[in-house]
């Protein structure tokens, strides 16, 4: 996927035109980093807005016990980094690049005026980031209301569908995931994680790597996940 194949395929600039796109573009560097490079870290200035052209990065907090919690993951199409930008304020989490990492940026001079000539765009972001708040209070819901098991099984789910691989062209969808970044995703220790994810694994659900899940019945972990996945 190059930058005007990726930048087409984000809702902010659907609405352009070819030349319309064309100017963006001219507007946009990459940047790539390598696997455990820092994007940004909380309190940066934010005056840049990143796409994802390739890899995936995963956002982080630091919890009320001091210790650093995954709170999301990002693959290619999604755009990170505008809510600093939009507010002129420090970056409100650190981001981290989970894999090799190619990135389109944007700066605030550039993304601002934008804006301000393209109100369906304006539009689109209002609606992704109220997405993304709908994503976290879904998020926090889950914690309280559904079992350990389920809230794994959805994470699993979710995660495979958005950045899962096909080691093997028609095999099974390989996620990969650290069994601690798992566990903050969906609020507990690695240690339950670690415990049912090996429980699945002599079911013949999953099989387990270094670094990485291996979907082997998709289809019965949406099933424990709740109706709506399957």
């Amino acid at each position: 996927m190059d930058r005007r194949e990726l930048l087409r395929c984000v809702p902010l600039f659907t609405s352009l035109d070819g030349r319309e796109l064309d100017r963006l573009i001219q507007a946009t560097t990459t940047r790539r980093l390598a696997p455990k490079d820092v994007l940004f870290r909380k309190g940066d200035p934010g005056n840049q807005l990143f796409a994802v052209l390739s890899g995936q990065l995963k956002a982080t907090g630091v919890g009320v016990d001091g210790q650093d919690v995954v709170f999301a993951w990002m693959g290619p199409g999604e755009v990170l980094g505008e809510i600093a930008l939009l507010e002129d304020a420090p970056r409100s989490a650190t981001v981290v690049a989970v894999e090799a990492t190619t990135l389109v940026t944007l700066h605030r001079r550039d993304f601002v005026p934008f804006l301000e000539q393209h109100p369906r765009a304006a539009i689109a972001l209002a609606q992704a980031l109220a997405a993304r708040v709908r994503r976290l209070s879904e998020r926090a819901e889950e914690r309280q209301t559904m079992p350990l098991p389920a809230r794994i099984a959805k994470r699993l789910v979710a995660l495979a569908a958005d950045h899962g691989k096909r080691p093997i062209v028609g095999g099974p969808v390989e996620v990969r995931v650290p069994q601690q970044d798992l566990a903050d995703l969906v609020g507990t220790t690695r240690e339950s994680v670690n415990k049912q994810l090996r429980e699945w694994e002599e079911a013949g659900l999953v099989r387990l790597g270094r670094g990485r899940v291996v979907l082997l019945d998709r289809e019965g972990l949406a099933a424990l996940a709740g109706p709506a996945l399957i």
